[in-house]
């Protein structure tokens, strides 16, 4: 069995779609503890889509995560814990909320 270190959100987003991005991120920081990652828009290591990461802590899983499920206004959000194995983190253990996206996981390998 894995450990659970914590837990990556993925928030994809487009040109169309990042005013929507930038509203959700804002509500992110102003409702719970998480750390935001950089704006990325491009497609970067295993995601095929323009992304920022937001990082939490497990103990923040349960409020966070269905709070994301109601509030993701149309946007994808992938989310996967931290075990120290890439590649099960990003496929076997991975949540999809929205449209599930196909990863580069050739990054991971």
């Amino acid at each position: 069995m894995s450990t659970i270190q914590g837990f990556h959100a993925h928030v994809y987003y487009q040109a169309e779609t990042k005013a929507k991005a930038e509203n959700l991120r804002a509500a992110i920081d102003r409702k719970f503890d998480t750390t935001l990652g950089r704006w990325h828009d491009r497609p970067i290591g295993p995601h095929p889509e323009w992304s920022y990461q937001v990082a939490f802590a497990p103990e923040v899983f349960g409020q966070l995560v269905p709070w994301l499920a109601l509030n993701r206004d149309g946007l994808t959000v992938f989310v996967h814990p931290q075990t120290g194995d890439d590649l099960a983190d990003h496929t076997d253990f991975a949540i999809w909320l929205g449209d599930q996206a196909k990863l580069h996981l050739d990054t991971l390998r």
